[in-house]
């Protein structure tokens, strides 16, 4: 199934490892350097420049790892898994 994360931006529920909390998850230094690694190597696609980042999403596309930077929440995106 096809998941809106933000801003049109659609990912297979398939390809989703992980949905994280921004808050939350870089109050810890490993979770930061995750994500800075990852804007490094040019795999951390942000989806909506114009809204305040809430979420981060882990996913494996075509054998690729990308981390999604997103404005909605991570309760609104479970939601929407649910819903399909």
């Amino acid at each position: 199934m096809l998941i809106n994360i933000g801003q049109n931006r659609i990912v297979s529920d398939k390809d989703i490892i992980g949905i994280f909390d921004l808050d939350n998850t870089t109050v810890c230094k490993s979770s930061r350097d995750y994500i800075n690694n990852a804007v490094k190597s040019g795999n951390c696609i942000t989806v909506s420049m114009d809204d305040l980042p809430k979420s981060f999403i882990v996913c494996i596309e075509k054998e690729q790892r990308n981390v999604y930077i997103s404005p909605l929440n991570t309760s609104t995106i479970y939601k929407r898994i649910e819903e399909k």
